[in-house]
């Protein structure tokens, strides 16, 4: 996963004798990954004795008030008040990291972008008037300046705490870069496509999840998004050479991190399959 600003995090200078101040913030989301920090049991008693938890209304109604040394940011931006919330966040924040594919890419909810969103609010709501919303839902770095991005649906814990280490001790998170595949021929676990003719996104799916779904001879969901310069048209074809119809490619890219420019580029040549159904 590439973070969006490349250069070493400053370390933390001696005047600052206080706790570094952590601040996290929902926008459109299903706040999984919010809990996948207040699951980290153990790491998170160290977590809270190296910060001062500033904001946090999964786990505390206490806040305190900014400036922030470190923000994390789950959802997306899917209504006018949230496009002006997140500069807000943004000014607030020394670092903000995205954590989860609603921040970073835009989540499920990004189904929306792809047709009218009015028509759904008439079919959901009892009173569509009421409902103040953006045509689409956008990853945060879309509005402003993320420092880095975790990805996951949920995210990975363990990624989490890496991630809070690297920016309270002044380096750069040690989160690794390649495909679920990968992960698959660490553990042993045989290639799902190749042994079962099962549909995988593992090939283009970044790391994070530890191949849990091959591990139970399912194909790879893509939760955690696409991988650094995946090839996507390559893995298609392959899919249609397995016999898999282009309505099943669609589907396989349009799920939580459907908006993700790889995968949204991809299944944009599959969709009228989709709508057909």
């Amino acid at each position: 996963m590439a973070g969006k600003v490349e250069k070493p995090v400053p370390a933390q200078t001696s005047r600052r004798a206080a706790k570094p101040k952590l601040a996290v913030w929902k926008f459109a989301s299903c706040d999984g990954c919010q809990l996948s920090l207040l699951d980290c049991e153990d790491e998170l008693l160290s977590v809270a004795a190296g910060v001062e938890i500033a904001n946090f209304p999964e786990a505390s109604r206490a806040v305190i008030k900014g400036p922030y040394d470190l923000s994390l940011v789950e959802g997306s931006i899917t209504t006018p008040h949230d496009a002006e919330r997140i500069h807000q966040v943004r000014r607030a924040s020394r670092f903000l990291v995205t954590i989860g594919a609603c921040a970073t890419s835009g989540g499920v909810q990004a189904l929306r972008n792809f047709q009218d969103v009015n028509e759904f609010i008439s079919i959901v709501y009892a009173s569509p008037h009421h409902i103040s919303t953006l045509k689409k839902s956008t990853p945060i770095d879309e509005h402003v300046t993320v420092d880095f991005e975790l990805r996951g649906c949920p995210i990975n814990k363990m990624q989490l705490v890496e991630v809070l280490s690297a920016y309270l001790n002044g380096r750069k998170p040690n989160i690794a870069r390649h495909s679920m595949c990968i992960d698959c021929k660490r553990a042993g676990v045989s290639c799902v496509m190749v042994s079962q003719g099962t549909p995988c996104l593992g090939p283009i799916t970044h790391s994070g999840c530890g191949a849990l779904c091959p591990r139970y001879n399912r194909g790879c969901y893509g939760c955690f998004g696409p991988m650094e310069n995946p090839n996507v048209p390559s893995l298609c074809e392959r899919w249609a050479a397995m016999g898999h119809a282009d309505v099943e490619i669609y589907r396989a890219l349009s799920t939580f991190n459907v908006n993700a420019e790889a995968f949204r580029k991809e299944s944009s040549l599959y969709e009228k399959a989709g709508d057909s159904e």
